[in-house]
Order: structure tokens, then C-alpha cells, then sequence
């Protein structure tokens, strides 16, 4: 999952910070953080190149996370697909998307002012990439 290709290390900080605030929303709307979920968090954490401090300030908001609204403040068009997509990384690393976690992937998409099928589409894909990196460790006879 890190060779994701994106421009989000090209954006203003502020961007990359609003990126990052939205996907760790994303990881409490189940109310429960998986490992999975962990670590395709901190992955792409790493890769919005935020400094330390603003880093510590998103990990607060895994305990304490801010309105769905407050997430939308600073994020622009790529920002805010980007989140999109690795949201649905996220919500989808459990191996199932709970009903809260599809009505909040909707509400970016709508904020977006994207069709709601977009999500739909990015599900799949999510699901196909997770599909394509099980059948390596299945070559490999690693499961």
C-alpha cells in the first residue's frame, strides 16, 4: 500500500493537515481502530510530510477526533479526493465496511460534489488491490 502514486507531498501544508485530520475521523467512525487500519493511517501520515509537532496534534484527534465538518476546513480538490480514496483504504482494511463508515465516505464524495457511485468504485478497487496482494502471499504459500 505504499506505492500508492499521488501528488499529496506537493500540496500546501495546510492541505496535507486537513488530509491527515480527515483520515483519522475515518478511523473512529466504528468506534474500534484496527492494526490494519493503524497502519495505513500511519503510512500515509508519513507520506503527507507534516512536521512533528502538526503530526502529534493528528494523533490526538484518534482519541479525541474532530466533526466530519471541522475535517472538510483546508481541504482542496486533490487533498480532498486523495482523502477520499485512502479513506476508503481505511474503512475497508477490516475486510468490511460498516454502515457508518459507507455513509461517511458518501458525505466526503457529496462535499466533493462527486457522485455517491464514486465510493461504490473505490470500494471495489480497494477490495481488488487487498484481492491482489492476498493472491502474492497465496503464490507465496505465506497464509
Amino acid at each position: 500500500m505504499n506505492m500508492l502514486p499521488d501528488t499529496l507531498h506537493d500540496l500546501p501544508r495546510s492541505e496535507r493537515y486537513a488530509y491527515a485530520k480527515l483520515l483519522a475521523f475515518m478511523t473512529r467512525v466504528d468506534e474500534e481502530v484496527t492494526i490494519d487500519e493503524m497502519a495505513i493511517f500511519e503510512q500515509r501520515l508519513g507520506t503527507a510530510l507534516l512536521s512533528p509537532s502538526q503530526r502529534q496534534e493528528i494523533r490526538a484527534y484518534l482519541k479525541d477526533p474532530p466533526t466530519l465538518e471541522d475535517c472538510f476546513s483546508g481541504l482542496g480538490e486533490v487533498s480532498g479526493r486523495l482523502a477520499l480514496r485512502d479513506a476508503a483504504m481505511m474503512s475497508a482494511a477490516d475486510g468490511s465496511i460498516d454502515e457508518d463508515e459507507q455513509i461517511v465516505l458518501e458525505e466526503i464524495a457529496e462535499y466533493l460534489g462527486m457522485e455517491s457511485s464514486v465510493v461504490d468504485e473505490l470500494l471495489d478497487w480497494v477490495m481488488a488491490g487487498y484481492d491482489w496482494m492476498q493472491a502474492g502471499l497465496d503464490i507465496l504459500n505465506l497464509t
